[in-house]
């Protein structure tokens, strides 16, 4: 797809054609944005369980006129420490040798890193307050998706070989994801039965029923200390929004513990530095410095919101952005530290109706599969977002009992003179952020049309070391530039899933135009 499609009424993008489709129907059928997320959500839950599902958490944004941020997110459990994790190592459940840098051994997989998974809430809650449709009827599509199956593609394929080396030797993962290979039919019946149990009984049968009792069960074998009172307790949040203009637009973000404040660093930093679309690599320069400028501010002070050092607003103030920019050198890369990384395992979608409702939706399982912890009869795979938690005792991103986890998750809009303009986001850990100040630099800096804003060639900055990986279809004369001042470069595949699935909806004067990222298997679809 070379350029936007553009609708009169609606639209939906996702990162599956299956998930679009199903959202699209709900639009023609007179459903609202809402209820559309929500359908496509649920079809991406089934049939990209490498990124998303019933075991994962869930972020939102939804203009309906007022602009709300939602997160349904989950804590740690109320027995979590460091002193508890270290104990739960010794007695042999997790390895601490697999985990991210900086985390003191905070394992990455099995049920140590899990935290209570939101998204069940999430898909409620959102129905409740600005849907028009019921669960069960939107989760229609996504139960026969699960019951019948479909047709497992090459993309699919690729993402779950990917995981096999880690949990072909997990008897309950392999049972339940060891069998999608490309070309085949990929049936799972538990989770349909699951859905249905969801549709039936609510969001209770999640949290307080039978389905949260086998959860708990599970993660307690794998040395959880999770209890069915932190199922229980879990609530949805309403945080509001952060905000920063870039060019002449403003951009909403989700407030901590995401990285929305992330990527208002880096935009806000580059709309100090000035528009260099006239010098292409002298652009991409300052791009990646913001960038690298923002990703250090995370690393420092990014965590549970209740325990940052620093405000949202100290971080955001425009004074202090200007002098981050008057520190960066247009002829050099500059020394910003090393950080923590955080990979990508995500799906975001959007979508839009005729009443003008936006809704920007993302949901994770995080690094892949999660935690490769699968609830045996199920089909429920759970996340591992509490990877990102250290080990260590003074920071904000220490586990603790009922601490949340950092999120790379972030949901975005855009408004230009007080009005609606731009729904978008993507997955992608790192990237998403870097990703957010591309897409709008696109737009914005070199007038690029929505689609093209896509799928222009992207960087992605590695926070662990700094270098910057580069697709392989930027101009040679835009690396070189990169190279002569200082950068280390590395290529990536032209349309590499590193850099990101990125989607988009733009408020037009005749209705919508729409897109979606070629590096995933998406559609762009209106009605």
């Amino acid at each position: 797809m070379d350029t936007a499609r553009y609708a009169p009424n609606a639209a939906i993008a996702t990162p599956h054609h299956l998930a679009s489709s199903a959202g699209l129907g709900v639009l023609i059928t007179g459903g609202n944005a809402v209820d559309a997320a929500v359908a496509a959500n649920l079809v991406l839950a089934v049939v990209t369980p490498y990124h998303c599902g019933v075991g994962g958490d869930l972020l939102a944004m939804v203009d309906d006129g007022a602009v709300h941020g939602l997160t349904s997110t989950g804590r740690a459990p109320a027995a979590a420490t460091p002193d508890a994790i270290r104990a739960a190592i010794a007695d042999g459940h997790g390895d601490p040798a697999v985990s991210f840098p900086g985390t003191d051994g905070m394992p990455m997989f099995g049920a140590l890193p899990v935290t209570v998974p939101g998204a069940v809430a999430g898909w409620f809650d959102l129905l409740e307050r600005f849907g028009t449709r019921s669960f069960g009827s939107l989760a229609q599509p996504a139960i026969a998706l699960a019951r019948d199956g479909f047709e497992v593609s090459p993309h699919a394929a690729a993402h779950v070989d990917r995981a096999r080396a880690r949990f072909e030797r997990h008897e309950p993962w392999a049972a339940t994801y060891g069998r999608m290979r490309a070309g085949r039919r990929f049936v799972q019946a538990d989770l349909a039965a699951t859905l249905a149990a969801l549709a039936e009984d609510g969001p209770d049968a999640f949290y307080r029923g039978s389905l949260g009792a086998r959860i708990v069960e599970t993660l307690q074998q794998g040395g959880s200390t999770m209890t069915p009172q932190d199922l229980a307790e879990h609530a949805v949040e309403d945080v509001g929004t952060i905000t920063h203009t870039f060019r002449d637009v403003e951009v909403l973000e989700l407030p901590p513990p995401t990285q929305g404040v992330t990527a208002l660093s880096a935009l806000g930093v580059l709309d100090a530095l000035g528009d260099a679309a006239s010098d292409p690599g002298l652009a991409l320069h300052r791009q990646i410095e913001a960038v690298r400028a923002a990703m250090a501010d995370r690393g420092e002070f990014l965590g549970d919101p209740d325990l940052m050092r620093v405000r949202v607003d100290e971080l955001l103030a425009s004074d202090r952005l200007a002098a981050i920019a008057a520190r960066i050198d247009d002829a050099a890369a500059g020394p910003w530290p090393p950080t923590r990384p955080a990979p990508g395992g995500t799906a975001y979608l959007c979508a839009t109706d005729a009443d003008g409702r936006q809704v920007s939706l993302i949901q994770s399982n995080f690094v892949g599969f999660g935690s490769g912890v699968v609830v045996p009869g199920t089909g429920i795979g759970l996340h591992d977002r509490g990877a990102h938690f250290r080990l260590d005792g003074d920071h904000a991103s220490t586990i603790g009992p009922r601490r949340r986890p950092v999120h790379t998750l972030i949901p975005a809009l855009a408004r230009r003179d007080g009005e609606p303009w731009l729904v978008f986001g993507t997955m992608g850990g790192d990237a998403q952020p870097q990703i957010h100040l591309q897409v709008l630099a696109r737009l914005l800096d070199e007038g690029c049309e929505l689609q093209q804003a896509l799928t222009a060639p992207r960087f992605v900055v590695d926070v662990a070391d700094g270098s910057v990986a580069l697709e392989d279809r930027f101009p040679a004369g835009d690396i070189a530039a990169l190279v002569d001042r200082g950068h280390r470069v590395r290529s990536i595949g032209a349309f590499d899933h590193h850099a990101g699935h990125a989607h988009a909806i733009a408020r037009t004067a005749a209705g919508y135009a729409v897109a979606t990222d070629p590096r995933a298997e998406g559609a762009a679809l209106g009605c």
